[in-house]
């Protein structure tokens, strides 16, 4: 079975990677790609690392509804994304979804190392200035989306309206996904990432995040890795991009410990939020370690890695929520709750927060159970957490 699964993925939408070829000759191939990314909006065909993607007829793809068991079948370290995923869900669509979004994630990978941060002229429909890798990134993904065949509808923070990828309502899948996040500090040669989150059938509003099937985080840093969570299999999962171009599982996070690291966004309105301006000076007077980037995929993916800490983004009456629940908030609350962690908004996990519209935009914390609790009280003056235990669901 796990064979077939890696035979299926590789055969149909992956480019053939060879263990023995390379670094250079990796990175050559990716340069002749470049023009044809750049050119055309549409979104019907494309390359990876130079080898066109082999399209296959809608019709000899089958739809597979994942069924329920009681058995959970035990990941190894070192193996390889197809067969992770061949254990982690039966799902045939929603592996082959999140394989053509790796295949993407590496090519953004090499982009964000090669590209040029100059500014363009455009902006988005919210306003915020777009960057030519952000649009690169976000073609790529749609591109992926497509080529998946089990993708009905997607959604991007830089194009915020649903497209129509041609994937089946029933056995597919909608996914929403923030592109570039932080590539305001691309140009400063910090990590960015991508995200995404993965909804059943075709709709992306009037859910929450607990109705994701699955969710994931790209990061381009000094390695780059492909973090992965999957509702109902255990644990957040990260994945490290080798020199031959394929994904090897590096580490599994079933708990967030206790520990003082903390990373707080929008410090802000710490002018005219006097409680989150007590809970920053609780860190520096407990001697926190200060942890902050200004990309919140760096930021939280720290307390997956380092398995503690906080990360907050509070609001004020005149600073605004800025995050935005569909595309970053909702994605990155099943990642840090998988990994057994937990989320808030200030009185309730993120992941049970309905949303309402597609630019819906919220403050939130995510860390261990005890920061939680402290970051409840301190703004809100209790914690629906209080006397939970660890790992219960509220």
């Amino acid at each position: 079975m796990e064979t077939g699964v890696a035979c299926f993925a590789r055969g149909t939408i992956l480019p053939s990677v060879a263990s023995q070829h390379s670094t250079s000759s990796y990175a050559s191939s990716t340069r002749s790609t470049s023009s044809s990314f750049t050119t055309s909006r549409s979104l019907k065909s494309s390359s990876f690392f130079g080898e066109a993607l082999r399209v296959i007829p809608r019709s000899s793809l089958k739809v597979s509804k994942a069924q329920n068991s009681s058995l959970i079948t035990k990941c190894e370290i070192g193996e390889s994304l197809e067969d992770f995923l061949s254990k982690a869900t039966p799902d045939k669509g929603l592996i082959r979804l999140l394989i053509s979004m790796s295949e993407a994630i590496r090519t953004i990978a090499f982009k964000v190392r090669t590209a040029s941060c100059g500014g363009t002229a455009c902006v988005n429909s919210f306003g915020d200035e777009q960057l030519a890798v952000d649009m690169l990134a976000d073609k790529l993904l749609f591109d992926a989306l497509s080529h998946s065949h089990f993708c009905k509808y997607a959604c991007s923070e830089e194009v915020p309206e649903l497209q129509d990828m041609g994937g089946p309502v029933e056995g597919g899948f909608s996914v929403a996904f923030d592109p570039l996040d932080g590539s305001s500090i691309v140009d400063t040669n910090f990590t960015v990432g991508t995200i995404f989150g993965v909804w059943p059938g075709d709709k992306l509003t009037g859910v929450t995040g607990r109705d994701q099937v699955a969710a994931a985080m790209g990061i381009y840093g000094p390695r780059t890795t492909y973090v992965i969570a999957i509702k109902g299999f255990p644990g957040t999962h990260e994945f490290l991009l080798l020199d031959e171009g394929k994904w090897q599982h590096v580490k599994e996070t079933t708990e967030i410990s206790e520990g003082k690291m903390f990373s707080p966004g929008n410090l802000r309105a710490t002018f005219d939020n006097p409680d989150y301006d007590k809970l920053i000076n609780y860190y520096v007077k407990e001697k926190y370690t200060l942890r902050y980037t200004g990309g919140m995929v760096p930021d939280v993916n720290q307390i997956i890695v380092k398995e503690k800490g906080v990360f907050t983004n509070v609001i004020s009456p005149t600073t605004k929520a800025k995050l935005r629940l569909l595309f970053e908030v909702a994605p990155l609350g099943l990642l840090i709750e998988n990994a057994g962690g937990y989320s808030s908004d200030g009185t309730q996990s993120v992941l049970d927060k309905v949303i309402v519209n597609l630019d819906d935009r919220t403050q939130v914390a995510y860390g261990s159970k005890n920061e939680i609790i402290r970051f409840e009280e301190t703004l809100y003056g209790s914690s629906r957490l209080k006397g939970v235990p660890v790992g219960a669901s509220v």
